[in-house]
């Protein structure tokens, strides 16, 4: 299979490397930063480049992976309809899935291409093909979210793919329900990790601070443009998240304000139990539910 990967970052990049490593597949990669593309060559992660002024060149592709910020995939695939052969099968690895299927499905569809929007659940917090790594998806979990109309050969592509490059789990589910728990498992932590970072203890936390400390400011250090975008793409849902934490915060903080030491306790106990359960609940397999599907 001929694989195309658009934009050579820290997902690109390792969805290249991790191709070139476990499979045959033939891999092209198309990016506007020519330092990653030397590198992707130099590396053996790409077997070609495409040219940005060749987008004709896109009908190389079996496979086209976007690994673009939110609203540049959308233009990207629009701008490009015509240019992907027909018969392809197009995705991308975008952390919010119905402002990206609702604008490109339809378009491709009548352009004889099909399209699924997935989303690896791996990353780190550094950007830029050299910190791509071609073990990023081992042991990860891989969401698609093919709409009704999608073909069942499309949805084996993506889900045997994900399976020879490492992913552990594959998972189907809606635009709509990816939107609303990943709102909950990635995005609220990016929004609680900038606002805790910008304290004004932070200047002097050298020497206090270990594990706890780096754990919730790890995800500050971000793409502000592209986590901007995903904010406001997905704010209802994000919205309502942060509603939530505000009011969890407020309750803990006034409890903690008015000394209620009966009070802090059973909140604290309240959340201790939630983490152990939730924990045992993730060595057990997954169950079946109306919301999701697991691809094995």
């Amino acid at each position: 299979m001929r694989i195309i990967v658009v934009g050579l970052g820290l997902i690109g990049g390792s969805f290249c490397r991790a191709i070139k490593k476990y499979t045959d597949h033939h891999v092209i990669g198309i990016d506007r930063d020519e330092p990653s593309l030397d590198m992707a060559l130099a590396m053996e992660a790409v077997d070609e480049i495409i040219p940005m002024d060749r987008m004709d060149l896109l009908k190389k592709g079996d496979l086209v992976i976007v690994a673009l910020p939110p609203r540049k995939i959308v233009d990207f695939i629009l701008e490009n309809v015509d240019n992907f052969r027909e018969g392809a099968l197009v995705t991308d690895v975008c952390g919010v899935k119905e402002y990206i299927v609702s604008h490109v499905e339809e378009p491709l569809r009548a352009a004889g291409v099909e399209f699924i929007g997935s989303h690896p659940m791996a990353g780190t917090e550094f950007a830029g093909f050299a910190a791509s790594k071609s073990d990023m998806f081992v042991n990860a979990s891989y969401l698609l979210t093919p709409t009704e109309n999608a073909p069942e050969h499309c949805i084996r592509t993506l889900r045997d793919l994900a399976m020879q490059i490492g992913f552990k789990t594959v998972i189907q589910t809606s635009p709509e329900n990816h939107d609303q728990v990943i709102a909950y498992t990635s995005q609220l932590a990016h929004v609680t990790s900038n606002s805790y970072i910008r304290s004004s203890t932070l200047p002097r936390e050298k020497g206090f601070s270990a594990g706890s400390f780096l754990d919730m400011t790890r995800v500050a250090l971000l793409d502000e443009n592209m986590w901007s975008d995903i904010f406001i793409l997905n704010k209802k849902n994000i919205v309502n998240e942060t509603d939530q934490l505000i009011e969890h915060l407020t309750q803990l903080r006034d409890l903690i304000d008015s000394e209620d030491r009966e009070g802090i306790r059973e909140l604290l106990e309240k959340g201790r139990k939630l983490k152990t359960q939730n924990t045992m609940q993730r060595k057990l397999p997954y169950s079946n539910t109306k919301e999701i599907k697991i691809l094995s």
